[in-house]
């Protein structure tokens, strides 16, 4: 696996553990962008659009548009793999102590 495929992973892993996070379990993707960048990913609105979208695809989160805003809602199998309880491909394990639940 290549360093861009981790990046991915790993992207989509701090995307769901941050919506696990909230008390509504819900953030913009400009919200996203921003929190990512504190974690060392710099990507294009483009980009965390992408991975909302295969998120919602695999059924890990549900997404709507809200004016010029794309809003990403955790799903119960999304929260699932947020806390290490199922492993999807594509999304990046939790390592041990990282798990909320």
């Amino acid at each position: 696996m290549g360093l861009a495929e981790h990046k991915r992973e790993d992207r989509r892993l701090l995307i769901l553990k941050a919506l696990a996070s909230e008390n509504d379990y819900a953030i913009s993707d400009m919200v996203i962008r921003s929190m990512l960048r504190e974690y060392g990913h710099s990507e294009s609105a483009d980009t965390i659009r992408t991975d909302i979208a295969w998120l919602d695809e695999q059924g890990l989160v549900t997404s709507e548009r809200v004016g010029v805003a794309t809003v990403a809602i955790i799903t119960d199998r999304g929260l699932d793999v947020a806390n290490g309880h199922s492993i999807v491909p594509g999304v990046r394990r939790p390592r041990p102590g990282e798990c909320n639940g």
